[in-house]
């Protein structure tokens, strides 16, 4: 890591643009986690079914699924400030539904899921254009600080969110849902305050052609494809936060408030990495350090499921946090620095489909393991099979395993000297 002045890191928050939108960004990933924490907690106590709980990942990742390539190409091709705009309303409206829902006392959760998969629409649509834009909204110099800067802005958020979550869940379900309106709401007026320079739009009609063009770019690109199919493995099986609920209550005999305080520990480590890549970023040992964070990942999973006890998973989902920001952090520039602005919405579709697979898929795998095996066996089966992955990834892509600096490392050594 090499040494940035705290001056120079957060000088580009002097960029007006650059600072509504991490402020959109950050109320929007707030309210979400508010709303995930209420979500497993209203669903776990109606049904008591661990299965159930791995659906909500499943209603949000299958229209994701099916929509995301046609994102990506909405992304190239439309404002993408816009794009953001349009599903911050969307995940507005979704909160509202769960408002009404609550409020209507039922006993049965499948509008929850129609909701989510509401959201996950919304979701495929944001997620490649609120990955493109950024690179519209600063200069090539100031990218790399603008990447670690949202980081940490999204990181405080998931630390917040499950917290304030699990507090104002003792008041009822209902009040998260509404505080987390509110939040979105003034999501929405900072975003539309945003504005972003001019985009290389594509002006190539719909086909398969255009739709698959990221991926292509993708698979022509070894170093690009081992990243994030590396994160993609790793996450899928090691997805025990989707446990958390039961975890919490079955085996730590905790509540919702202890609940959000275990869904805020990976936020927390994930953030003070993200403060320190701020200040020290990764230049060198570019592929060790993302091994090693894929592997203190596993570790930290296989480690909650050993030991019981409510300090250890803390501690263990903190050091999770870390892991999955390091690596975070590399597969975000090594796909932005190499992607041209004309398919970049395309390409990001493609990082997104690896990560909501990833996570809301990851999801579904933990929840189906368990009802199979058990809670416990199901986090240590998840924790070591990401410790398997990594080492079968590291001789599947040797040459990202040996990879020293960036492969556009003179944008970074730019971007630091004019920091």
């Amino acid at each position: 890591m090499s040494l940035i002045s705290p001056s120079g890191r957060l000088g580009v928050l002097r960029n007006r643009n650059l600072a509504f939108y991490l402020s959109a960004r950050f109320l929007g990933t707030l309210a979400v986690q508010m709303q995930s924490v209420a979500i497993g907690w209203q669903v776990y106590q109606i049904t008591h079914s661990l299965f159930d709980l791995g659906l909500i990942g499943l209603a949000q990742f299958a229209p994701f699924l099916v929509l995301i390539l046609w994102a990506g190409h909405v992304a190239d091709t439309h404002n993408r400030r816009t794009i953001v705009l349009w599903c911050l309303g969307t995940q507005l409206l979704c909160s509202l539904l769960l408002v009404l829902f609550t409020l209507s006392g039922s006993t049965v959760v499948w509008p929850v899921y129609a909701v989510l998969v509401l959201y996950g629409s919304a979701r495929a649509f944001m997620m490649p254009a609120q990955q493109a834009v950024l690179r519209n909204l600063v200069s090539t110099q100031e990218f790399s600080q603008a990447v670690a800067l949202s980081s940490s802005n999204m990181q405080v958020a998931i630390i917040l969110g499950p917290v304030l979550g699990g507090l104002l869940y003792v008041f009822g379900p209902n009040v998260v849902y509404a505080v987390s309106s509110t939040l979105l709401a003034v999501s929405v007026l900072l975003m539309k305050g945003t504005e972003s320079a001019p985009q290389a739009r594509t002006r190539a009609p719909v086909s398969w052609h255009t739709l698959l063009e990221g991926l292509r770019f993708v698979w022509s690109r070894p170093i690009v494809l081992g990243a994030i199919s590396l994160d993609l493995f790793a996450v899928l099986f090691g997805g025990a936060t989707a446990l958390l609920p039961a975890y919490a209550h079955d085996v730590l005999a905790a509540g919702p408030t202890s609940l959000g305080l275990l869904r805020t520990a990976p936020g927390a480590g994930a953030a003070l990495c993200s403060i320190a890549l701020a200040f020290w970023p990764i230049t060198r040992r570019v592929g060790a350090w993302m091994f090693g964070g894929v592997a203190l990942f596993g570790a930290a999973t296989v480690t909650m499921g050993l030991v019981h006890s409510f300090g250890v998973a803390l501690v263990a989902l903190f050091l999770l946090g870390v892991g999955d920001m390091i690596s975070v952090y590399i597969r975000h520039l090594l796909v932005q620095y190499e992607t041209p602005d004309e398919i970049r919405g395309r390409v990001s579709a493609v990082n997104s489909v690896f990560i909501g697979a990833s996570n809301e898929l990851g999801e579904f795998e933990s929840g189906l393991t368990a009802s199979w095996f058990g809670l416990v066996r199901a986090i240590l089966f998840g924790g070591a099979a990401t410790l398997v992955v990594t080492g079968t990834w590291m001789k599947l892509f040797p040459v990202l395993s040996r990879m020293d600096r960036f492969p556009h490392h003179e944008a970074e050594v730019a971007a630091q000297k004019a920091g």
